[in-house]
Order: C-alpha cells, then sequence, then structure tokens
C-alpha cells in the first residue's frame, strides 16, 4: 500500500525525521515536575485544559525534547507558535516577553538543579 502524499503527510514525515536524528531525553517525571512548576501555559498563564510539551527552540530549528528546551503550553499557544522564535512569537501576540523570559530562567535553572542532584555521584572505584 502507497503511503499518503499531501503536504500533512510529508511535513508529518519530515518531523518524525528530525526529532528520530536528536537525543530527546526528557523523562516522564521531568515532564510532571515541568508542568508543576509552570502550573500552566507557560506563554499565557491558562489553566484550563490539557497542556502540550513545547519546544522553546523548535525541533526544526535544532531545538529536542529536554528538561531546559520544553515549557508546558496550552493547545492553542502551541499552534499558533508552531515554530517560530519564541520571543518574536510572544511580542507578535502581544504576550509579556520579559516575564516569560525571566521566568523561564528561573524555572529551568531549579529543574536543572533538582535533576543533577538526583543524579547519583559517579564512583571511581
Amino acid at each position: 500500500m502507497a503511503g499518503t502524499n499531501s503536504r500533512r503527510a510529508r511535513a508529518a514525515r519530515r518531523r518524525t525525521r528530525r526529532v528520530k536524528a536528536v537525543v530527546n531525553d526528557l523523562t516522564p517525571a521531568q515532564w510532571a515536575a515541568i508542568k508543576a512548576a509552570w502550573d500552566g501555559c507557560a506563554y499565557c498563564g491558562a489553566t484550563g485544559g490539557a497542556l502540550q510539551r513545547d519546544c522553546v527552540m523548535a525541533i526544526s530549528r535544532g531545538g529536542r525534547y529536554t528538561i531546559d528546551n520544553v515549557v508546558p503550553a496550552c493547545g492553542a499557544c502551541n499552534a499558533s507558535k508552531c515554530n517560530d522564535e519564541v520571543t518574536g512569537w510572544l511580542r507578535r501576540k502581544r504576550l509579556d516577553e520579559r516575564a516569560f523570559l525571566e521566568r523561564y530562567v528561573r524555572i529551568r535553572a531549579e529543574l536543572v538543579a533538582q535533576t543533577t542532584a538526583l543524579e547519583p555521584e559517579p564512583s571511581f572505584d
């Protein structure tokens, strides 16, 4: 059976290849910690509804699903941002760019510190 050759299908296949080509090491526990730290959409603050993983630096631009690149986003923000650069997108949407960036840096540092504190120390026996 031949695969579909629609524009959407081709884009989905390209995206799948890009995701598989890089190391994506976000664990379910890290995703839960990210959602708890943000307590809603990282961009607009919406708390109702399901949150999606959104890469601050889009996968198509070299981003990966890692603890320091993923934020929770509501469906509307995630779809609207697409693969845009986050600061330009925030300005266009008239969202508070400075507040997002300050909070992003603070939360990211806290989560990375928690993650490294939980990792076992290497033994040199």
